[in-house]
Parts: structure tokens; sequence; C-alpha cells
């Protein structure tokens, strides 16, 4: 039942930490990264698509990201998409292929994403602490209805704290990457 709880805690866990760093890849920083366009939705004959779903998308060099439709007529439609997906991006059709320049960054634009990503660090850290906070209650329960004794229960909640701990400083490492990547010029 201990090693349930456990197990069930790390992997909420885990799923916090890599929701965040997908939500950091998608901040936008002078680099281009075809990641940014994941979400972006086009209309394929009728059917919200994401982009990955109707194109190949590239990397022409650091700063354009190329979007390769697999059909001519999306190319104009996946232009549309980017335009309006409010991402601060113009992309441009070049024959067959969307070119999307990635402009650069402002240093008031950089510190307004430094502090959203310290945003998104927050909310991964609450989650991390409310999985935490679950498990302990769990745990309580279990000692409530005499299944564990104190020990286990005192020992299982250090444990936990431990997985917290360790998440709370790779979601810490995390953030400080993305933001010496977002200062930097």
């Amino acid at each position: 039942m201990i090693a349930d709880i456990k197990s069930t805690a790390e992997q909420k866990m885990k799923k916090s930490l890599e929701a965040l760093k997908t939500d950091l890849a998608k901040v936008r920083t002078g680099r281009a990264h075809p990641g940014i366009l994941d979400h972006v939705m086009v209309d394929y004959y009728g059917t919200p698509t994401a982009i990955p779903g109707v194109a190949n998308v590239t990397l022409i060099d650091a700063r354009t990201i190329g979007v390769t439709p697999w059909e001519k007529k999306m190319a104009s439609v996946i232009e549309k998409a980017i335009r309006d997906a409010d991402l601060g991006l113009n992309p441009s059709t070049t024959g067959e292929i969307v070119r999307v320049p990635m402009p650069s960054l402002t240093e008031e634009r950089r510190r307004d994403l430094t502090k959203i990503v310290k945003g998104e660090g927050e909310n991964a850290k609450v989650a991390v602490r409310n999985v935490r906070r679950d498990a302990n209650t769990q745990l309580k329960d279990l000692l409530k209805k005499k299944s564990i004794a104190e020990d286990d229960e005192r020992r299982a909640q250090e444990d936990i704290q431990k997985l917290t701990d360790r998440h709370i400083a790779e979601i810490d490492k995390a953030l400080q990457a993305k933001e010496a990547e977002l200062m930097a010029v």
C-alpha cells in the first residue's frame, strides 16, 4: 500500500515536471524552435489539426522555421493559422514552403518572458506540493484505519518529502536554464 502511494506520487510529480518542460519549450526565445508550432491548429477538411499533422516542420537556419505542407493548397491555410495564433510571428509563403522568421527580442520583452517562465515554474511547484499533500493524506488515512504503523507512516512521509524536494530542485534547474536562455543576447 505504501509503495503504491509513493510510486503514484512520483509518477504525478514527473508528469508535472514534464508539463513544465513542455510549457517552457513554447516560450519563444530569439532562436527558432519547431515545437513552438506544435499547438497551432489548422482547418484540415473541417477537422482542427495541429500543424505537425499536416506538414513537415523543420529548421531552415537558427532563426527560421520552415513548414512544408503535404498538400500544396494547405500552405496559405497554415500561414494564416500561424499569423492568427498570436505568437508574434509573421510567416511568409515562398512556393510550397511557409517560412517563419523568429523576430529578435527586446530587453523589455525578455523580462516579460522571464516573469511568465517564473509563473509557470511556480505552477509546477504548486502541482508537486499538491501531490505531496494528497499522498500524505492517503498515508494518514491508512494510519487511522490501523493498516500501517506510525513508524511506517513517518518513514513514508519522509520519503515523499525527499521526492518533493528532488522534483522542486529539478523545476528550479529547468527554470534557471530557461531564464539564462531568454536573457542571452
